[in-house]
């Protein structure tokens, strides 16, 4: 499945800790706070019992959205939609 993972996370420990729980799970990361890519079902449920932990629920904030192919290919990418330093050809490929 694809997925999107997007934070808001207030203290730094834990919101270094998410980003690179997101790059162990094989995500990309397309902006600061936001992570794109294809895994399985189980890899997202053990990635978000993982960030909860990690979490103040009182002031942070996590998203994580799955999206079918199509919904990605039909998704639109305006203006500067992802850092260019950030994002791979595996980033790419998703959205064609």
């Amino acid at each position: 499945m694809i997925i999107w993972v997007l934070y808001d996370i207030k203290k730094d420990k834990p919101r270094t800790r998410t980003a690179k729980l997101c790059k162990l799970a094989g995500l990309y990361r397309v902006q600061y706070s936001v992570f794109l890519g294809n895994i399985e079902a189980n890899e997202k449920d053990s990635l978000q019992l993982q960030v909860e932990e990690l979490i103040d629920e009182e002031t942070d904030s996590v998203y994580i959205f799955p999206m079918s192919k199509n919904e990605m290919r039909q998704t639109a990418l305006l203006g500067q939609a992802f850092d260019k330093k950030l994002v791979t050809d595996e980033v790419k490929a998703l959205f064609f």
